[in-house]
């Protein structure tokens, strides 16, 4: 069907309380009906921002059904009473196959393999055990990845999921340990990128296999005084990442499925409460990154790496990853078009890294319903984007400490570690280019980033 419009309502605690008989096979289908919480992630969530910010929205959907991927645009129209759900150019397509077993056939990948499949947001869709496999957990459905497999850093404390999961590419080699009936198990997650017709990113689909090359956890991680290692050691800023990480990503992947009533209502302000505790965990989260990334530029020695990169791709990749936290301020970013390119050397993830740093700082100090831009230029043989925004703007005084550590400007809330434009100006050194600020109190800032131009 393309044609008609597919209507659904529902009330303030979000429960599915009226729907079309295609969407209502939809969440009959996610094991649930009306009168229960609407039980498709993607829509739950755009359904939830509507209300919270009492704005339409509208949204491409994907969805799973019988016969392959739903692909619709919807429209959520909140009001005093909840909100109306219109779903139109409804279109089942097959489900883009990537280059592993599919998940209906999961003793194809190997006997003692599992076959799991994520939305968008890392969560659950699909897990199945090949033959020989131990038993996947029961309650898996709607778990987030980072829930139910406690991901392991590799020896330089990185996560190739969440690598791929910024990239939109393929991995391999995430080593994951796996709750069970019969206790923790060591395996190795890979997978590949799936896409809708429109070239959309929409999730993961992949293999778990058990670990052949197993390492046991080192032993300072169960010791609080982690052993004889100085601070300056690169083994103890691993194991002191390693430690917290996981159950950081535990408490908010926990408080984020209460906050989001995934499992059934609760009471408004409970679900208050799990937003702040998820919201702290990010920022405890974010502040384990920049203890890493410190030690790690600061280490003798530290180069990054030169690839071939187009500034205006990665800019383009850091709007798609921070869209909706500035749309949640009604902020506007004008990113530069898709044909726009600037060719330039340096390490890929960094300067994704540094981007986010800079586009994250603008949103969170610039006024609601403001404007931000990015803009990208050629000064001779230096390819530089600036990221300006409409914020109160950084006195001279301010200018000369905002990139030295901790520093944030007299800030005390809870916004960020003040390690971020440190680290980031020094991974802008490592990699041949600069990071500077051009501002002035009540006009704004803007930060342009410069690297090596690539003809």
């Amino acid at each position: 069907m393309t044609g008609s419009i597919v209507r659904g309502r529902i009330d303030r605690a979000g429960l599915l309380v009226s729907a079309d008989a295609p969407l209502q096979r939809l969440q009959q289908r996610a094991g649930a009906g009306l009168g229960k919480p609407l039980a498709l992630p993607h829509l739950a969530r755009l359904a939830a921002l509507a209300q919270r910010l009492q704005r339409e929205i509208n949204r491409p959907l994907v969805a799973a059904d019988d016969h392959g991927d739903v692909h619709a645009l919807v429209r959520i129209l909140p009001d005093a009473e909840g909100a109306s759900i219109e779903i139109g150019d409804w279109r089942t397509r097959p489900m883009v196959q990537p280059q592993i077993p599919p998940v209906t056939e999961p003793a194809a990948a190997a006997p003692q393999a599992w076959v799991w499949e994520s939305d968008l947001q890392l969560r659950m869709i699909a897990l199945h055990a090949g033959a020989e496999a131990a038993a996947v957990p029961e309650d898996w459905e709607g778990r987030s990845l980072s829930e139910l497999f406690e991901l392991q850093p590799d020896e330089d404390g990185r996560f190739p999921v969440l690598q791929a999961l910024a990239r939109q590419t393929r991995f391999a080699g995430q080593r994951v340990r796996a709750g069970g009936a019969d206790g923790k198990r060591a395996m190795v997650l890979a997978g590949e990128p799936r896409f809708d017709a429109t070239g959309g990113f929409t999730g993961f689909r992949g293999t778990a296999l058990p670990d052949a090359e197993a390492r046991p956890a080192p032993a300072a991680l169960a010791d609080p005084a982690f052993g004889s290692l100085p601070l300056s050691d690169p083994a103890f800023g691993r194991r002191i990442d390693g430690a917290l990480r996981g159950p950081l990503a535990r408490i908010i992947a926990t408080a984020e499925t209460i906050s989001g009533q995934f499992d059934g209502p609760i009471r408004a302000d409970y679900a208050r409460y799990a937003g702040d505790i998820a919201h702290a965990g990010r920022h405890l989260l974010g502040l384990v990154d920049d203890l890493a990334d410190l030690q790690n530029i600061e280490r003798p020695g530290f180069q990054a790496a030169r690839d071939e990169i187009d500034l205006g791709d990665l800019a383009r990749r850091a709007v798609g990853l921070l869209g909706m936290k500035a749309e949640e301020k009604g902020i506007r970013i004008s990113a530069p078009p898709a044909d726009e390119h600037m060719p330039a050397t340096g390490e890929f993830r960094r300067v994704l890294q540094v981007l986010l740093n800079l586009l994250g700082n603008a949103i969170r100090y610039s006024p609601e319903d403001s404007q931000i831009w990015i803009r990208l230029d050629r000064q001779g043989d230096r390819a530089t984007v600036t990221v300006a925004d409409q914020g109160q703007g950084i006195s001279a005084e301010q200018q000369a400490v905002v990139f030295e550590k901790f520093e944030r400007l007299g800030r005390t809330d809870s916004g960020g570690s003040g390690l971020g434009l440190y680290i980031a100006r020094r991974l802008a050194h490592a990699m041949e280019g600069d990071l500077t600020v051009d501002s002035a109190p009540g006009q704004g800032a803007r930060f342009t980033l410069s690297l090596p131009a690539r003809d």
